[in-house]
């Protein structure tokens, strides 16, 4: 019975060895089990840290994504606000410059303008003779200076129908040499010629204006010629020269245009402010022919009236002389006295 005893114990043993080594196989196994857990747990781990980074809540316990944005916000508002003030209190410590003066309008001119400026009486208005003597009296180069008349007009140039050019010729000219051009052949550019023109030609004449060489004052044309003028309109119509059956340079009497032209005649338009500007003489003239020269243009200001134009039509008239200060005349009384005829 002993013997049987101790055989049962021994298989015994045996089997909890088998056991034991049966556990420390499986081991690895286990191992395994939970690094597969621990891949499968990753991927939702990722998507709650994609969440947290989205702005989303995440668990109880920690800090939401909104939090830390708006923490992070708030530091740098500070950072800021810090670098300001340090700027700032650089910037008070730092010498300032200084401060520019600005320039006295009535040292902008010369010593002999301002000496003829108080000859000037500030806001009144002379008659036109006042304003035309003062004017000759009033200038300051050494040149023989032009008169010029400035007309501001209650028209609208915008509008095409109230649109204001003329031509005219005064009395005793303007005082300047005029350089005369015609565009015409045969018999016009022969009478042309015979009138005084400077330069008389088709063809040539349009390849100098093609190359910027505008060396006439005005350039006369007849009716015919002005198709081919059409090519140069460009070139011609900003600087003034193209010409127009208004005023009187589009003609088939060109000699006739040539006459006058050379007599003093002059052509004006309105620009874009409403103003008429014009010559009507030189200092050297008499006072009478500066008076009989400004009567005529006015005259035609008035005659170029459009018939669409309301209310006052010469709004405010004034005199001065090249590099001179500017006389106010009385619109008002000049007008009437040109429309009447009275001196």
């Amino acid at each position: 019975m002993a013997t049987k005893k101790k055989v049962d114990e021994v298989i015994a043993e045996d089997e909890t060895k088998a056991e034991v080594a049966e556990v420390q196989e499986s081991m690895p196994e286990v191992e395994l089990t939970q690094e597969a857990v621990a891949e499968e747990n990753q991927p939702k781990a990722d998507e709650e840290a994609e969440e947290a980074g989205s702005g989303k809540l995440t668990k109880a316990g920690k800090h939401s994504a909104k939090a830390v944005r708006e923490a992070e916000e708030e530091a740098a508002r500070q950072a800021a606000k810090l670098e300001r003030a340090e700027h700032e209190a650089e910037e008070s410590d730092a010498p300032k410059p200084p401060k520019r003066s600005m320039p006295n309008p009535l040292h902008q001119h010369g010593k002999k303008y301002r000496e003829a400026a108080k000859l000037v009486e500030a806001g009144k208005a002379y008659s036109l003779d006042e304003a035309l003597e003062l004017a000759r009296q009033t200038a300051t180069v050494k040149f023989d200076a032009s008169v010029e008349l400035h007309v501001n007009l209650g028209v609208d140039p915008r509008q095409a129908d109230q649109m204001v050019r003329s031509s005219v010729v005064l009395p005793h000219g303007t005082g300047k040499t005029v350089r005369v051009a015609v565009f015409a052949d045969g018999k016009p550019a022969e009478d042309a010629k015979a009138a005084g023109a400077d330069i008389v030609g088709t063809t040539d004449l349009i390849v100098e204006i093609e190359k910027g060489k505008t060396n006439f004052d005005m350039l006369v044309a007849t009716p015919a010629g002005m198709a081919q003028l059409g090519k140069v309109a460009k070139i011609l119509g900003p600087r003034g020269l193209m010409p127009n059956p208004k005023s009187g340079t589009v003609t088939p009497d060109v000699a006739k245009a040539v006459k006058e032209a050379k007599a003093g005649k002059i052509e004006f338009r309105i620009d874009k402010q409403a103003i008429v500007h014009q010559a009507i003489g030189k200092v050297s003239f008499k006072p009478e022919d500066l008076r009989e020269n400004a009567g005529a243009f006015l005259a035609a200001i008035l005659k170029a009236k459009p018939s669409v134009a309301k209310g006052t039509y010469v709004k405010a008239l004034s005199a001065t002389t090249s590099m001179g200060p500017g006389i106010k005349i009385d619109a008002a009384a000049t007008i009437s006295a040109v429309s009447t005829g009275k001196k």
